[in-house]
């Protein structure tokens, strides 16, 4: 039977604002790449290339094996919840109530769910530019304008804070803000942190606080904006599990929202996904309760390997690389080399075999550099280095 209309006419026009995350799709054409016999060396991906810790996939068989296996509350299991609060009280220094806590399927839907309850037509956020692509997407998803204030390098890829209240105006309902930044590397310094918190609190905004790699940090400590005035109960903290423990494959990641926030974003939950994996979240409590080793281990490997990457980097015709204060991250400029950064990422994965992502991937301001993820080992590391060497001498 032949129809008499092309079906996707009848896709609604929103989704012509919904982006995507490039990551993802540069890893399906290396895997294809990989098919016809091509051998890739994978610095696209952003996930730890470490294996989850054996105590908490034993948690997880433990939960399966104790009937953890129907469903659970939309908010999250209330063990985990109380887990959590324990965990991010001592972490921020102030007292978190566990009924603050939504856990969800991965850290994206804290960002969705938060945009679905507050941004509509004729509203305004903020976000980082270069960031993570979905900030961006989903503002625009839901009807908004998304507007980008951005990274420099010459603020070492941290915002310039008056260019940031520049771009405030009354239809601004949202900051969006990370630190330590994907895909940058960088962090907003303490005292930044205290002035854009200021700008929140004048201008009355919401904030979603971005913190999903704040273990990830090659010297001191993480900073979170809610640690100043008036911010507690107009900041979102987004985390999760995936990066300090590797468990990206788990799904697994939470809010802690204002009290104002849970019942839209549980009912949001409850109309969505019903509610995440209850033996995954069992586990997850094994994971901030017990044995911390592997996440200093994790770092003090990616502690070489960032160091090793950015001196390959710098060796490389053309290109500049700043030291990345945290995540796993480098954000090189290619502009020396004379290719667009779209260019340099095809003829990487093309040519040299290296899947990389083109700085374009994370919004315009991204133009000019890429991304390399460094959760790779370091041979793989020295031999993307050497096959991009070889790549740009047959420029």
């Amino acid at each position: 039977m032949t129809l008499k209309t092309d079906l996707r006419s009848k896709l609604a026009t929103r989704q012509t604002r919904l982006g995507t995350e490039t990551a993802f799709e540069t890893l399906a054409k290396a895997r294809a790449l990989e098919r016809q016999g091509r051998h890739i060396i994978h610095l696209e991906i952003g996930e730890p290339d470490f294996d989850t810790p054996v105590h908490i996939r034993q948690a997880a068989k433990d939960a399966l094996d104790n009937g953890f296996t129907h469903y659970g509350p939309s908010a999250g299991q209330m063990e985990l919840r109380v887990a959590i609060a324990r965990h991010q009280s001592a972490r921020q220094g102030y007292e978190i109530a566990p009924e603050r806590v939504i856990v969800t399927p991965g850290g994206k839907p804290v960002m969705f769910f938060l945009m679905m309850a507050l941004i509509e037509s004729g509203d305004e956020a903020i976000y980082p530019n270069p960031g993570f692509p979905i900030y961006e997407s989903m503002i625009q998803y839901m009807g908004g304008t998304a507007v980008p204030v951005p990274l420099k390098e010459e603020f070492d890829f941290s915002l310039d804070v008056e260019e940031l209240r520049g771009l405030v105006t009354s239809r601004t309902k949202l900051l969006v803000v990370n630190s330590p930044n994907n895909p940058c590397g960088s962090i907003i310094p303490k005292d930044d942190l205290r002035k854009i918190a200021e700008i929140a609190s004048e201008h009355d905004l919401v904030v979603l606080s971005d913190e999903i790699y704040k273990d990830m940090y090659y010297g001191g400590e993480h900073d979170s904006i809610t640690q100043f005035p008036d911010m507690i109960d107009r900041t979102v903290i987004l985390d999760g599990f995936s990066k300090s423990y590797a468990m990206t494959g788990w799904r697994l990641g939470y809010g802690i929202f204002p009290e104002w926030l849970v019942e839209p974003v549980s009912r949001l939950m409850t109309n969505s996904v019903s509610c995440t994996s209850v033996f995954s979240q069992m586990a997850a409590i094994s994971a901030l309760e017990g044995p911390q080793e592997s996440v200093g281990t994790m770092m003090r490997e990616f502690t070489a390997r960032r160091d090793l990457i950015v001196e390959g980097l710098n060796s490389l015709p053309g290109v500049t690389c700043r030291t990345p204060k945290g995540a796993f991250y480098a954000f090189p400029s290619i502009a020396g080399t004379g290719l667009s950064s779209r260019e340099f990422a095809d003829r990487a994965l093309n040519e040299a075999g290296v899947a990389l992502l083109s700085g374009t991937a994370f919004g315009k301001h991204g133009n000019g550099y890429i991304r390399i993820s460094f959760a790779n080992s370091r041979e793989n590391l020295n031999e993307g280095i050497e096959r991009l060497r070889k790549m740009l001498a047959g420029s």
